[in-house]
């Protein structure tokens, strides 16, 4: 009797063992299972600026959403300068400029990080049959001392010159590299990439300059002193017209959890191949 009592208190006490492991175990695993929930990457993210840089934040934007299916990504084409002002005054999240940071706006919080880098396109009409100007030429013609197009090799007509307004970062590199800031002569200043394109390919005596990242077979990109518009050309150096597309964060200031993880997304080695596919230089 005394030895059945023994074993009967021993299969209570395993039984009160056994219960208290599976219950301590299916705590851990439901705590486990909500910290996954937890971790899910949850916000938004807002990107403000550059319109050249359209194709290649699209891109980068999509790719970043189907991998964080619980973050939105937005991209607001304003151009550089309205991108820059965005991200300052706390607008947006990250700013997109398609310039380097002006010393001024690097004092005044601001700090650049180059996500690739892309050529500047001189476009001309299909019909046109100038193949190829000189930067020297090109500055000409944007500052009116070359005004028709029989000049540079082309047909009797005068030259219709395209330009971007003022704040752009096409503009801007454009301007600095042929050496015309302040001094270009302008038909017409347009809002976006798109804009001057659309416009060159429905004039057949109009010259403008486009993002080579954005450029259709809707205009014709002359080669300049030869060497032609092209990514590997860009990246050697050989191609002269160039300029970076800059991310533009304030300084010292943390980002959110989704945007900091959209910034170290972007700039990884994993979307230099994202980032070549939209017609862009990484620098990865």
């Amino acid at each position: 009797m005394k030895n059945t009592k023994k074993i009967i208190a021993l299969v209570i006490a395993l039984v009160i063992v056994a219960a208290t492991f599976a219950a301590c175990t299916g705590k851990e695993t439901d705590k486990g299972a909500n910290n996954s929930k937890t971790d899910k990457l949850t916000g938004a993210v807002s990107t403000d600026g550059s319109t050249s840089m359209e194709n290649v934040i699209g891109a980068l934007g999509e790719a970043y959403m189907a991998e964080n299916n619980g973050v939105t990504f937005t991209y607001n084409p304003t151009g550089s300068g309205s991108g820059i002002s965005a991200v300052k005054e706390g607008r947006c999240d990250i700013g997109l400029s398609s310039r380097a940071l002006k010393d001024d706006e690097k004092a005044n919080g601001l700090t650049e990080t180059t996500l690739a880098l892309d050529g500047i396109a001189v476009i001309v009409n299909p019909g046109n049959a100038v193949k190829d100007l000189s930067i020297e030429q090109i500055a000409d013609i944007y500052t009116g001392k070359i005004t028709n197009w029989k000049d540079v090799g082309g047909s009797d007509a005068e030259i219709v010159v395209i330009g971007r307004e003022a704040g752009s970062g096409t503009r801007d590199g454009f301007e600095s590299v042929t050496g015309t800031k302040d001094s270009c002569k302008l038909r017409q200043e347009l809002t976006s990439t798109g804009d001057v394109i659309t416009t060159v390919s429905q004039n057949t005596a109009a010259i403008g300059y486009a993002s080579l990242a954005s450029v259709s077979e809707k205009v014709k990109a002359v080669t300049v002193g030869s060497v032609e518009a092209a990514e590997a050309n860009v990246q050697n150096g050989s191609y002269v017209l160039q300029r970076p597309f800059v991310l533009v964060t304030r300084t010292g200031e943390a980002l959110s959890a989704a945007a900091q993880s959209f910034f170290d997304y972007a700039t990884s080695e994993k979307a230099a191949e994202i980032i070549s596919a939209a017609g862009a230089i990484p620098v990865k």
